[in-house]
């Protein structure tokens, strides 16, 4: 039936039906996303973040090649959030990122063991992180969503994903008072190309980020949706804005054109 489905419905007829269901399973999942007591302690210590860096900036850390052209040595002493796989740079950096982000099933699923190892504030989507990690000091479970577009200024609810982790990280900057929100390593272009959202292995070093072991040989991972990123980057450069705050790019070559591009050795 599936097959059937995939094969004579038009893309909008198969987008909003999966849209639709996965509304239904929202509902569902709405007990657990509030009243699950690792959920509970998730909300009540996301509250202390609430404001914490209010008319500071940060750098949100994309995983694309471009991070080979950047020096991050320059980053030491600024708040940073890392996401997915960014930890097989820590090494070569000196250092870890100030904050940590993942939503995506494979990733957690796959890193699960680095994932709780590291001694970083982590914030992870509920969704997945309950079957692959455990309640541990500053490791906090995000509801988050993959329909449904909002733009979460308060993310102890409902936060939507938009098909990358870097929206996720663009609403936690926002929650947590960011007046700048700058990116690097966003380099919104991938050598391999496919059907978005569908699921591959890898089958040697990874060409699309800044590690070769990142999806490395046997790495289960999903093909990119940069047109729903895009999405979810429109929203976040509308809400920026209209609170006085402002994202930027710094990505070195990248080819994103949401937000107002700045060089990235002119900011120190």
């Amino acid at each position: 039936m599936k097959t059937w489905i995939k094969n004579n419905l038009p893309e909008p007829a198969l987008v909003f039906l999966r849209d639709t269901l996965d509304s239904a399973k929202r509902i569902k999942e709405l007990p657990g996303a509030y009243f699950h007591p690792w959920r509970q302690e998730t909300r009540k210590q996301l509250a202390h973040y609430k404001d914490k860096h209010k008319g500071q900036r940060c750098f949100i850390m994309g995983n694309g090649p471009s991070l080979k052209n950047t020096d991050l040595s320059k980053l030491k002493n600024e708040f940073t959030f890392g996401m997915n796989r960014i930890f097989l740079g820590f090494a070569d950096m000196g250092f870890p990122t100030t904050y940590y982000v993942s939503v995506n099933d494979l990733v957690i699923e796959q890193s699960a063991a680095d994932i709780q190892n590291l001694k970083i504030p982590r914030f992870v989507s509920w969704r997945v992180g309950r079957q692959w990690l455990q309640p541990d000091q500053d490791l906090h479970f995000l509801y988050t969503t993959y329909t449904g577009p909002i733009f979460s200024k308060n993310v102890c609810n409902r936060v939507w994903e938009s098909a990358t982790v870097t929206y996720v990280a663009l609403q936690l900057a926002y929650y947590m008072g960011f007046q700048e929100a700058i990116l690097i390593g966003v380099d919104h272009n991938f050598e391999t190309k496919g059907k978005p959202n569908t699921t591959i292995v890898s089958q040697g070093d990874d060409p699309n980020h800044f590690h070769p072991g990142y999806f490395g040989k046997g790495f289960r991972w999903q093909l990119p949706d940069l047109e729903m990123n895009e999405v979810g980057y429109r929203m976040a450069r509308k809400v920026y804005a209209a609170d006085g705050r402002r994202v930027l790019d710094a990505t070195v070559g990248g080819k994103l054109t949401i937000f107002d591009k700045v060089d990235y050795n002119s900011l120190f």
